[in-house]
Order: structure tokens, then sequence, then C-alpha cells
């Protein structure tokens, strides 16, 4: 049962998994988790005692330092402005995915990363230098959920004395999603999160078994109620594409009917390593999933292959243009 309550500033209705107001940003003080997942307003562990909460003031991200650290930056968006929460209250993850991925082996993989890929410059790799390294865990909700869906469509596949070109398909299908990714981070975009996934989440460890201590934790900023909204969108285009593996030939007007049961969330620290390179006085950001080393991020182009590439194809137009004229001429 969600037990529903008011904002103390604007008099918004709140669950009572929110840990802050959704339209003006107050934090919910009377939050307890409706999935049995607390809501630590002091935490009182050793592990917890010895950590900070700041704010970052240029790109929103909040996130808990060691106390002992000297120089506060926030790994998002690299900026100084780091504001103290002294007070702040943050959800307690179910567990930790340790990280697999020293920071020598993504640091070898963005190098690797640069040297790939046809538009990057070709001495992106050399040229770059690397100005941060950043080991965070970055909060997610792990859904799980069944399906059941039915759906319609029109196929080109069309059954041999028809006469038409498109004939009516439809069909049913039971699913089950285990670990449905929803990021939790106020700064990384639903891309990143998808492009960085997949993480193996059975190897997710207890909170207390991981030091925690040493790194930097970011704190979750999106509430389980927002969460399960993107996840059950999520769960719908990923049933709407398993229809349409199922439909031959060319699809037209593709209905899905999904029905959603079962649908639990668990919060989850997942590893993953913030790498700022350089390349020719511009700043660039590369995650690396701590895990897997899955690579996303953004890198320069190269403006000289556009061209090069632009040039050709004009080449290669004229010199067509100039064989039909010549062969015309010469009937």
């Amino acid at each position: 049962m969600i037990i529903e309550t008011r904002c103390t500033v604007c008099r918004t209705y709140l669950d009572s998994e929110d840990l802050f107001c959704s339209n003006c940003g107050t934090e919910n003080t009377k939050g307890i988790d409706s999935e049995g997942v607390g809501i630590d307003p002091a935490p009182t562990t050793a592990q917890q005692a010895s950590v900070l909460s700041f704010r970052c003031d240029q790109c929103g991200a909040s996130m808990s330092y060691d106390a002992s650290a000297k120089t506060l930056r926030c790994p998002f968006c690299g900026s100084e402005k780091m504001s103290s929460r002294s007070d702040a209250r943050t959800l307690r993850p179910s567990g930790v995915v340790p990280f697999q991925i020293e920071q020598s082996q993504a640091e070898s993989l963005l190098r690797t990363w640069l040297s790939e890929g046809f538009w990057k410059p070709g001495d992106a790799s050399q040229r770059s230098t690397l100005n941060k390294v950043t080991q965070v865990f970055v909060p997610f909700w792990v859904f799980s959920a069944t399906t059941e869906t039915a759906w319609t469509a029109d196929s080109s596949s069309v059954t041999p004395g028809a006469r038409g070109n498109w004939r009516p398909m439809s069909g049913t299908r039971v699913g089950t999603y285990d670990d449905v990714l929803v990021g939790a981070s106020g700064t990384l975009t639903p891309a990143e999160v998808q492009e960085i996934a997949p993480f193996d989440i059975s190897s997710a460890m207890q909170p207390e078994s991981i030091d925690l201590n040493n790194v930097i934790v970011e704190e979750f900023r999106v509430t389980r109620r927002d969460a399960r909204m993107r996840a059950s969108a999520l769960v719908e285009q990923y049933e709407a594409e398993r229809a349409q593996q199922s439909i031959p030939g060319s699809i037209r007007n593709l209905n899905t009917n999904v029905r959603i049961q079962d649908m639990r969330s668990v919060p989850l620290l997942l590893p993953i390593w913030i790498l700022v390179y350089q390349y020719k006085d511009q700043p660039y950001r590369v995650l690396v999933n701590g895990q897997t080393g899955e690579v996303f991020g953004t890198s320069p182009f190269s403006y000289v292959k556009l061209t090069g590439v632009v040039v050709g194809l004009l080449t290669l137009i004229v010199f067509v243009v100039l064989v039909v004229v010549l062969l015309s001429s010469m009937q």
C-alpha cells in the first residue's frame, strides 16, 4: 500500500516512496518505502558515518564523498562548485554490483574505442589527453515483470492464390523480464543508460560487504514511481519488438496490447568508470561499464574525412556525367 502525504512547502501530493517533491524539490521527511527498503534519514553504520553528501551546482548531480577527500569535483561535468548537504536523505540500495574492470583496463578500452570508427580522427587515440578517471557507483532501479501480449498486424507474406498484397495476422505471447534497467541518476540520460548496459545483476553483493567510503556514490534522484513508468514503457517497447520478430515479411499497422503483471523493483548501485579526455582543447566524456567493459560516450568528428567523402562523391558524379555525355555524342 502506498501512503500519500503532502509536500510541506507546495502541498503537492507525494507517495511514501518519493524522496523529494517532484514539483519543488523539497525532501520528503516522512517517507517509508512501500516495498520494504528503508529510507535512512540519519545513517549510523560505521561505513556511512564517514561519508559526506554534496550536490553539484552546475549539473545537479547528488553524490557522497569520503570525508577525507581534499578536492571535490563532479565526475559528470567536472565542476568544482559543490554544495554540502549535511541533512541529506538518500535511499539505501538493496545491493551493489562490484567493479571488475580496473582503472588501467578502462583507460586501455578508451584508447581502443578512440581508434575505432570511420568518422573519428585518425590520430584521436594518440593525441587525446586523459584528464580525469573516476570510479562511480551509479544508482539504478532494476525491474522484473511478467507480460501477456496480444498483437495484430498486416504482413506482406501473402498466401499463394490470395488476391491482395497484404494479409492480416494476429497472435499472443507470454513474456518474462528480470533485469529491466532504469537509471536513477540525475545526470545520465536514458540513452546512456541503455548503451552502457547490460549488467550481470546476479553478481550483486550486500552493500555492507563493499567498501563504499573510498569511491564516489551517486544518490538516487529518480523515485520508484517515476522509474516504474519508464520501465513499463520499456517493457511495452520490448514486447512490440518481439512481436515484430515473429511476423514474416514486411509489416504495417502493428498494434500491441500488453498486460504487465507482478512488476517488482529493487534499488541497486552499478559500477561505471567516467573518463574525461581532451582532444585539441575540446573535452569529451566517456562511460565504461565497470563490469563488462562496454564503452559509450562522445568523440571528436573528422571533418577532413567528411570533406574527402564529399569530394569523392562529387568526383564520381562528374565522371559518370562525362561518360554518359561521351557515350551520347558517339551515337
